[in-house]
């Protein structure tokens, strides 16, 4: 998995501020929680939401058979 500090994802360009496509899982923890959810080009990220806000703090590339690997928007 891709650590990242970046406001967008690097293979789409869809802001991290904004609704993930999918929220994969949802685990509290003592300051917050922290959320797997699926980006709409298929890479799935790791979320940290505290009271300070939001942070993806690890992605991976797309899924290999996502629209956007098919259609080479995933080497952006």
């Amino acid at each position: 998995m891709i650590s990242t500090t970046g406001t967008v994802c690097p293979h789409c360009g869809w802001p991290d501020g904004g609704e993930p496509f999918q929220v994969l899982s949802r685990h509290t923890t003592a300051t917050g929680r922290t959320e797997w959810t699926r980006c709409g080009c298929g890479s799935l990220q790791v979320r940290v939401v505290e009271g300070g806000g939001m942070c993806v703090v690890s992605r991976s590339g797309p899924a290999s058979g996502s629209a956007a690997a098919r259609s080479g928007t995933a080497s952006r």
